[in-house]
């Protein structure tokens, strides 16, 4: 199994690229891959263009409301686990599985420990984990990606995107947080050199133009796996999954 998490500021293209990535291993015919949305606000189904499943926290919350009224002969903990499997969103080639919103204000910790448990029941049935993690750092320090062969780090040009994404780094580092690779990818770069990037402590992936139809599509809500093949982004993350798949 390949796990992939995708993090970064919000606003800088992180759901776009896990999209792309879940699209890539799709046409490369590299599959079962499941795609999970641990980013509470929740938008990846969107992005994909597929409708968007019940979360991991609506099921807790609506099990919660009923938890004197069972079915009955039914555990708490087994009625839990066969709602959530009904969660997972089965699509062709992949499936998608929803963290969902927190259930109290300003706390995301038991969210983050049910994703957590369930990651590890379910993903040893998947070739690929492709996880959207939660914009900013606080994913990071909750552990919520578990652990990652890789984490992608996308910042757009700008010295506070490109700031975010040397914190998580450094984050990670201070954390001994057990992730083999860590890249960064450059989203819309318009091939100018700037002097934040020159030493930039993160190596980088590939860099991501502004794509046009990726635009079009999402102005449009239409779903990325409606890009073309010709699609410019499409091709380079396709092309880095190439080099990666090579070394695994």
């Amino acid at each position: 199994m390949l796990k992939i998490g995708v993090a970064g500021k919000g606003g800088t293209g992180k759901t776009t690229l896990t999209s792309l990535i879940v699209l890539s291993l799709l046409r490369m015919n590299e599959k079962p891959i499941l795609a999970v949305d641990a980013d509470p606000n929740s938008n990846l189904a969107e992005n994909l263009g597929i409708p968007q499943p019940k979360s991991l926290v609506e099921i807790v919350d609506e099990i919660e409301k009923i938890k004197n009224n069972l079915p009955y002969g039914i555990e708490k903990a087994k009625y839990l686990e066969m709602r959530i499997q009904e969660a997972i969103k089965e699509e062709k080639g992949f499936d998608l599985l929803v963290m969902g919103r927190t259930e109290g204000p300003g706390c995301y910790c038991y969210a983050n420990n049910l994703l957590r448990e369930w990651m590890g029941k379910i993903e040893k049935n998947y070739k690929f984990v492709i996880m959207d993690n939660e914009a900013g750092m606080e994913h990071i320090s909750r552990r919520t990606s578990g652990n990652l062969d890789i984490l992608l780090i996308v910042s757009l040009c700008d010295k506070i995107s490109l700031k975010t994404a040397e914190n998580i780094y450094k984050m990670i580092i201070s954390l001994e947080l057990n992730i083999n690779k860590t890249y960064l990818v450059l989203n819309e770069f318009n091939g100018k050199k700037i002097k934040e990037i020159i030493n930039f402590p993160i190596p980088i992936a590939f860099s991501l133009p502004f794509d046009e139809e990726i635009y079009t599509i999402s102005e449009e809500n239409r779903g990325i796996l409606n890009l073309s093949e010709n699609s410019i982004a499409y091709l380079k993350v396709k092309e880095f999954l190439s080099l990666i798949l090579n070394k695994y």
